[in-house]
């Protein structure tokens, strides 16, 4: 059975059952609409009484290959592709919030999802509290209010490189009544299956280590099917909706009320939808995932522990290493691996970070993580060169700092570039 195979398997061969003659892999289903044959078909598609493909900005079977791909990886019950990891956490939020609600999350976020917390959202009125996740529980617990309407965190925060105590965080987020969001889009869900540790909704950046090639920009939303949104605090699932004639949607659709609504909802009157072209590789990401993400988190750690005794190198960040303030939760939560995406800090600071940047061959300067090749940034005169030097410091970015996604090209290789950039950068 599908449901008990292992995550390779999954990766290979989920979502996806051909009948004879039909194409061994997902076809790229390059079509906005879809022909229906009676009045009597239509209307049951938008009374939501089908789930047969209405139009592409809702769903299209090559996008529907990729969500019950991921889904089935993620052990949760369905899945929504959008066109970008942001356009899947905004939908995330706006689904369960409106305005005068609230939102409780980790400060140690990725910049656009701080962003969009900090500055976008406000102004559609859902505000959010930042707590420092290594915080106590009874600490993080005082930032909820009565409208508070969920958790977010991320895995393995970005740039931080922390691992959350999903123990704690799960266990505060059932004490108050509200689904624990989860952007898994570091650990993917080979390293860690955040609905196995308490999480009610998963996030992912898929142009990440999903795609894992840089062609592709989207994101995705899954449903774990747990929570149980009628307790009382969330009416849009659990009220008549006016556009679709009064229906409900946690009596109507059950454990998969929260994706459906996302989907036929929020993706129908903001349409941020995936082509078929990414998801079609994004679905081929998946399939060499579990292969390409131990490769990367083998190399991280044996590149974090070379550059631990560097003597160019100040400080090394890197789950793996037993110096990490996350290593044990890492063991606990990653144990398979800490992913690819690692910082250090370099002798000689801003100019020396600058050297190493330019100086590197193999190891491309672009702005991206969780490519198959090897990339490096020194934010400080790149990213984050518009913030003052007291505002860097406040989003973890000192000018010594240098972040590395380290690739799958061999280990040798990839040492052998460092260290001849980092001669230049002292020299």
């Amino acid at each position: 059975m599908s449901s008990e195979w292992k995550q390779e398997t999954m990766a290979v061969q989920g979502g996806y059952s051909p009948k004879a003659t039909e194409p061994r892999i997902p076809a790229i289903c390059q079509s906005t609409t879809f022909k229906f044959d009676s009045a009597e078909h239509v209307a049951k598609l938008f009374d939501l009484e089908l789930a047969d493909p209405m139009y592409t900005r809702i769903s299209n079977p090559t996008t529907d290959a990729f969500e019950k791909k991921i889904a089935m990886m993620e052990g949760g019950v369905a899945a929504l592709a959008t066109s970008s990891g942001q356009a899947a956490t905004s939908l995330a939020i706006l689904n369960i919030c409106r305005s005068g609600q609230h939102v409780v999350a980790a400060s140690t976020l990725y910049g656009g999802t701080y962003s969009l917390f900090a500055n976008t959202l406000p102004k559609m009125g859902i505000e959010i509290s930042f707590v420092d996740p290594e915080a106590s529980a009874e600490v993080i617990a005082a930032a909820f209010r009565p409208e508070t309407r969920c958790l977010f965190a991320e895995t393995i925060g970005n740039p931080g490189l922390n691992v959350l105590d999903f123990e704690k965080f799960s266990a505060i987020a059932k004490q108050q009544q509200v689904p624990l969001l989860i952007d898994n889009t570091f650990a993917t869900p080979v390293l860690c299956r955040p609905f196995e540790l308490g999480a009610d909704i998963v996030i992912h950046s898929a142009t990440k280590y999903i795609d894992g090639h840089a062609t592709s920009v989207g994101g995705v939303i899954i449903d774990g099917g747990r929570f149980d949104w009628e307790c009382g605090k969330f009416p849009e699932l659990t009220e008549p909706d006016a556009s679709y004639h009064g229906l409900q949607y946690s009596k109507t659709f059950g454990p998969a009320a929260y994706i459906v609504k996302a989907r036929v909802q929020l993706m129908r009157d903001l349409g941020p939808t995936p082509a078929p072209q990414n998801s079609f590789l994004f679905n081929h990401g998946l399939t060499s995932l579990p292969l390409r993400i131990e490769r990367h988190s083998e190399n991280a750690l044996a590149l974090a522990k070379h550059l631990f005794l560097h003597p160019s190198v100040s400080w090394v960040n890197y789950p793996g290493l037993e110096s990490h303030k996350s290593y044990a939760l890492g063991q606990k939560y990653l144990p398979l691996g800490c992913s690819g995406v690692m910082t250090f800090g370099i002798e000689g600071g801003h100019e020396a970070g600058i050297k190493f940047m330019e100086a590197c061959r193999l190891i491309a300067l672009v702005v991206h993580v969780g490519d198959a090749r090897s990339c490096v940034l020194h934010p400080a005169s790149t990213t984050h060169r518009q913030l003052s030097e007291e505002q860097q410091q406040a989003s973890g970015v000192t000018a010594d700092l240098i972040r590395l996604s380290v690739g799958i090209e061999h280990i040798d290789d990839i040492i052998a570039d460092v260290e001849q950039a980092l001669e230049v950068s002292q020299n």
